[in-house]
């Protein structure tokens, strides 16, 4: 098994997606996943207080309760992405502990800064931020940072305001995401900031995992997901990579990837360079922007335009939060379908039919705000 410097396993087990049967988490099938995980090396287990309605960190707790505390990893994350009316985080995290059945977190994020949740992290009402730095001097955080699904800006601007208070930063990246949610521009600013990089989705819901013939002709024994994982421990800044198992046949495969440490040579970096432009690439814009000066609405259309081909790609919760908090005035909605600004695309894109489309997708994208009511309701019947 591959380590990083601070002695964790540089394959992290995620506990979002975990086994499940007749509705509920396969707690059996769950714990013998990871006694073989653990087994195999694997001592980083990131949960979250949303994951599973809340039952992700009562099983977790249950299973890592018969191994030595400094010998696995805990991680878990307060849920300001969640939008509550309130927050009463002294309240939240002492019930985290007792569900993981611990004294303590070894790493404890802030979870999903974004460009609507930020605000909530930073409110002076809650003084969230405060209230962990002040856990972390009582010993009860081990490690702090934040997982993140925000713009560049935001990421840089959040960075930046909080200097060393955070030790990881948590975000999605992989190859395909690298240009669909500006992942170079992201890990720029952590490696600027030289904060260690956590990774998550780094086979985007197993998207980057599904058969390829010219990846199987170079690698026959190995998955297409040992590539995406391999790409990712090219890149110095990463220090550990999550993968959200749900059963036995990816715990192998995942450990077999990082315990034997092959790395990609450069010829096979730019083959994925060149798959991922052949997925993501549904739209040919290159952000001129000289259909901005044509559009009466003053949308920008090159980022609206780079929503909808990573909407092409994959309908994700990530894209719709994205776009949820916006004015409506910058929405794909707005567009009035008047095409002044095809007739200035140097591409020839059809402009207002992809903005008729991406909006069709945000329309069946979940609201988040639907979401993070019906999660609180969960986690207070879980509570009674």
């Amino acid at each position: 098994m591959l380590f990083n410097e601070m002695g964790l396993s540089m394959l992290g087990f995620g506990l979002m997606r975990l086994p499940m049967k007749d509705g509920e988490i396969d707690e059996a099938e769950t714990e013998r996943i990871i006694d073989y995980a653990i087994k195999n090396g694997v001592n980083y287990f990131d949960t979250a207080y949303p994951y599973h309605d809340g039952k992700s960190e009562l099983v977790i707790g249950k299973i890592l309760k018969k191994y030595p505390r400094d010998k696995v990893f805990l991680a878990d994350k307060y849920p300001g992405h969640q939008l509550f009316k309130e927050h009463h985080p002294e309240e939240l995290f002492e019930e985290q502990l007792k569900k993981c059945q611990v004294e303590y977190f070894d790493y404890y994020l802030l979870h999903n800064v974004n460009d609507e949740s930020v605000l909530v992290y930073e409110d002076k009402r809650w003084n969230l931020i405060d209230f962990f730095v002040e856990q972390k001097r009582l010993g009860r955080i081990k490690h702090l940072g934040f997982s993140c699904h925000s713009s560049p800006e935001t990421l840089y601007k959040f960075l930046k305001d909080h200097p060393d208070t955070f030790e990881f930063c948590q975000i999605q990246y992989n190859y395909m995401d690298e240009e669909l949610q500006d992942g170079a521009l992201k890990y720029q600013y952590l490696e600027e900031f030289n904060v260690p990089i956590w990774v998550m989705e780094p086979v985007r819901g197993g998207k980057l995992a599904e058969p390829n013939d010219e990846l199987k002709a170079l690698r026959p024994d190995e998955s297409e997901a040992s590539w995406a994982f391999r790409w990712l421990l090219n890149k110095p800044q990463v220090k550990l990579i999550l993968s959200g198992m749900s059963n036995m046949d990816q715990v192998v495969d995942n450990i077999k990837t990082f315990s034997s440490g092959k790395p990609l040579d450069d010829s096979e970096m730019e083959l994925l360079s060149k798959i991922a432009k052949e997925k993501r690439h549904f739209i040919p814009c290159t952000a001129c922007r000289y259909c901005v000066s044509h559009c009466p609405q003053n949308l920008d259309i090159p980022k609206l335009l780079q929503y909808y081909n990573e909407g092409k790609f994959q309908e994700s919760l990530i894209l719709g939060m994205s776009l949820e908090f916006k004015p409506e005035e910058t929405l794909p909605s707005a567009c009035l379908g008047c095409g002044s600004c095809e007739q200035i695309c140097p591409q020839g894109i059809k402009i207002s039919e992809c903005m008729k489309e991406l909006d069709e997708m945000l329309g069946r994208i979940p609201k988040w705000t639907d979401l993070c009511e019906q999660r609180e309701k969960a986690a207070a019947a879980l509570r009674e």
